[in-house]
């Protein structure tokens, strides 16, 4: 089973630069100030990896000594990366967990071998990244783990103690279920570090942003399909020739009708390439403006040419169009609604559950019922966000600045009606409309959503580069199958 819903960071507004699942866990345990909390673009889960770095040559302190003649070692080794080893039994272990995950999403798995080395490939770049981490003083605690455990089994509706027991079930140890969370949230703040907050936006790429058609791409949603075949850096004449060679391969086999996640899975470079190299669903004008001109003229389950990047070569697959959810309002073709809102919130935790919360905030809505107080004086007792001072107010909302469940219940409301407990990845919430407006997009806005989207794009070149480079730096020493 799947125990990684979509998760969303703070209360109630949400990020459009959507962060790899496991770190929302983590920072849906912290409350934010409303004002810090609008959307930033969303990016990929986790940056693409390559797979044909070259290996420096060994230092005299990496490799333990060989087993004496004629012993048989009780674990092999798989790779070594820097001064640490992977073994066969920790990439058998993960080729059991990625398996059962490919046939739970109906993905084709590849062989063995293929699969084998995607994987292995994987865990290099993450140990490596890992290692930096650690040089760099990134640690993340137990309590932190423990409200990131307790995070993902309250959004699949479980106790720890249930949750534990599905997880074990389902054939992962727990305790390698909570180191892996610990090092997808350690990864996404070294990523933050050492990526997200060094991207520079320009005012004059603002500028030419607006001045494009590149703003309507976002009345389009894409769900895409991507192969990449990854070109090391500063590639070779000969390296470039071998590595299209190998995309026009794939191309080929795509063509003659190969299953496109199957074929992801087997030869892709990129991280989503075990998930049949889903990119999700996302408005046009958040992909790479390659992607976005490469399909422009595909169907709904064709397969795009080869199209070159820096990173390597790609093949796109259109698994799915829509159009972006519009909001009918009266006014300009700029206008938009916005709603004045104001909630009451009770978190879940390790102390308050789910049903504490629901019962709690019935209760509380039982009382604005009866008129035994107001939605302010209520907010200011019980909310456990920091707008709780001011009421609960959360001010003017414009469409999609809220998580979906919130903006839902949100919208179904009528100026002064208050919602039933209405349950977000945060906990539960009572909310209330004020009143609603049909205004127009302002300068600031919209200059604010072009950054977000020109920020989303860099960022999603600029991290499968650094992954990139953190890879190339480390050695690196792949071992053939030493179990004789």
């Amino acid at each position: 089973m799947d125990f990684l819903p979509n998760m969303r960071p703070s209360i109630p507004f949400l990020p459009r630069r959507t962060l790899p699942l496991l770190l929302l866990c983590a920072c849906a345990t912290a409350t934010l100030p409303a004002a810090a909390q609008l959307k930033a673009p969303p990016a990929s889960s986790r940056p693409a990896l390559r797979l044909d770095a070259p290996v420096a040559p060994a230092p005299a302190t990496a490799v333990p000594p060989p087993a004496a003649a004629g012993a048989r070692p009780v674990d092999a080794i798989a790779a070594v990366v820097n001064n640490e080893v992977i073994t066969r039994n920790d990439l058998a272990q993960r080729i059991r967990i990625v398996e059962r995950r490919m046939r739970s999403q109906k993905i084709a798995i590849p062989p063995r071998e293929q699969l084998e080395k995607q994987l292995l490939e994987r865990m290099i770049a993450d140990r490596a990244q890992i290692q930096m981490a650690a040089e760099l003083g990134i640690r993340v605690d137990d309590l932190l783990l423990d409200r990131a455990v307790a995070r993902i089994a309250e959004q699949n509706k479980l106790s720890v103690t249930d949750f534990r027991n599905e997880i074990e079930r389902d054939g992962t140890p727990f305790a390698l279920f909570r180191e892996e969370i610990r090092d997808e949230i350690t990864m996404q703040r070294l990523r933050e570090k050492e990526v997200d907050n060094k991207i520079q936006i320009t005012e004059s790429e603002i500028d030419a942003y607006l001045s494009s058609d590149t703003g309507a791409q976002a009345q389009e949603e894409i769900n895409l399909g991507q192969i990449l075949v990854r070109t090391p850096e500063n590639a070779t004449a000969e390296q470039i020739a071998a590595r299209r060679a190998r995309a026009e391969d794939v191309w080929r086999q795509l063509k003659t009708g190969a299953d496109f996640a199957k074929t992801a899975a087997s030869f892709s470079d990129a991280s989503d390439s075990l998930e049949g190299g889903d990119l999700g669903w996302r408005n046009a004008d958040r992909l790479p403006q390659l992607f976005v001109e490469a399909t422009a003229e595909l169907k709904q389950g064709e397969v795009s040419k080869i199209v070159k990047s820096a990173n390597g070569f790609h093949i796109l697959k259109v698994i799915g169009r829509r159009a972006a959810s519009p909001v009918k309002v009266a006014g300009g073709a700029n206008a938009v609604q916005q709603t004045h809102v104001r909630h009451i919130l009770v978190k879940v935790n390790q102390v308050v559950t789910a049903t504490d919360a629901k019962r709690k905030l019935t209760e509380v809505k039982d009382r604005l019922d009866n008129k035994a107080a107001t939605f302010e004086e209520l907010a200011k007792l019980y909310s456990n966000d920091l707008s709780a001072s001011k009421g609960g107010d959360l001010g003017w909302i414009y469409p999609g600045d809220t998580v979906p469940e919130f903006e839902r219940a949100m919208d179904a409301l009528k100026p002064g009606e208050v919602s039933a407990p209405i349950e977000s990845p945060f906990g539960y919430h009572l909310i209330q409309v004020l009143e609603r407006k049909a205004d127009d997009v302002s300068k600031e806005r919209q200059r604010l959503v072009a950054r977000q989207a020109i920020r989303e794009r860099k960022l999603e070149e600029a991290a499968q580069d650094w992954v990139r480079q953190v890879r190339d730096r480390a050695y690196v020493e792949i071992r053939s199958d030493e179990r004789g």
